[in-house]
């Protein structure tokens, strides 16, 4: 079993025509993901590669029964071609574009919160579910299907972490990048009690980073809800104090939302932390029962 993508996916690519999206649209297709329709203003009428191209999304939807959108255009278009697919019925949203504005992804935050359509990201790499779907960019292939859920802040540690634990024999139910903004649709919590309630997902990885107090949060959640074995990994324990990080959400405050902050604060509710990526694949596989 899977969460959130899987064989039932139906995809629609907001920007299908572009570059960018027409390579990682088509990509996902190849993976075994349904691509069912892109969308451009405009380019109606259309093909890439013989999916279908729309106007609106709501024609996309209405036409090919879509249920799942991939965002791939330009920041100052990004919010609306989310809350679009939120009108269309789309029950769940991913928005790789990165750069949108913080006031528009407050509106668009807000007004989801009235509905029922889910959004992962923005300025995320997706969601993969090896052997199933894959919605987004991540790197397929270093992946196969398992029992370890993993959620991520970072793009790339996902897949070095992923690759870790495929090295020791680990595959994964489903792995989200919930992204690495001050404001994103899905948090820790939203996918970490997903896997909670997923009967395949025997253990769960956390990659966190330096920045905000999602993760000291998300400690308190695990402690009360969560039965299965967490592990956690926080990166930027070296990171030079005043430093300016890549993520527009590893914004740290004297001394909180640092990574030793975090570390602490997991730790203190009995949730394992790695210092490295290789740390945090041995962890698991012992908390696993497994030789390492």
């Amino acid at each position: 079993m899977s969460i959130l993508v899987g064989g039932d996916t139906k995809l629609v690519v907001s920007g299908l025509t572009g570059r960018e999206g027409s390579f990682h649209g088509l990509n996902n297709r190849r993976y075994g993901t349904d691509l069912v329709a892109g969308v451009t203003p405009g380019k109606g009428g259309q093909d890439v590669e013989g999916v279908p191209v729309f106007d609106t999304v709501h024609a996309a939807v209405a036409e090919t029964g879509a249920n799942t959108s991939m965002v791939f255009v330009p920041p100052r278009y990004a919010a609306d071609a989310v809350l679009e697919s939120a009108d269309a019925g789309v029950e769940l949203v991913v928005c790789i574009t990165e750069g949108i504005p913080v006031h528009d992804m407050l509106r668009v935050y807000t007004h989801l919160r009235r509905g029922s359509t889910r959004l992962i990201g923005p300025n995320c790499p997706g969601i993969l579910s090896p052997g199933k779907a894959n919605v987004g960019i991540i790197p397929a292939h270093f992946f196969s299907e398992g029992n370890v859920g993993l959620v991520s802040r970072s793009g790339t540690l996902t897949y070095q972490i992923g690759n870790e634990l495929a090295g020791r024999g680990f595959g994964n139910s489903t792995i989200v990048g919930i992204g690495g903004d001050p404001i994103v649709g899905s948090s820790f919590i939203d996918v970490i009690q997903m896997f909670e309630d997923d009967p395949e997902t025997d253990l769960i990885v956390m990659c966190g980073e330096i920045g905000g107090d999602e993760e000291e949060r998300t400690a308190d959640y695990i402690a009360e809800n969560v039965t299965k074995p967490v592990v956690a990994y926080i990166a930027g324990f070296t990171a030079p104090p005043g430093k300016t990080m890549g993520h527009a959400g590893a914004i740290v405050s004297g001394s909180k939302g640092t990574a030793q902050a975090k570390a602490e604060a997991l730790e203190a509710k009995g949730i394992r932390v790695g210092r490295t990526p290789t740390d945090v694949a041995e962890t698991a596989a012992r908390a696993l029962g497994a030789a390492v």
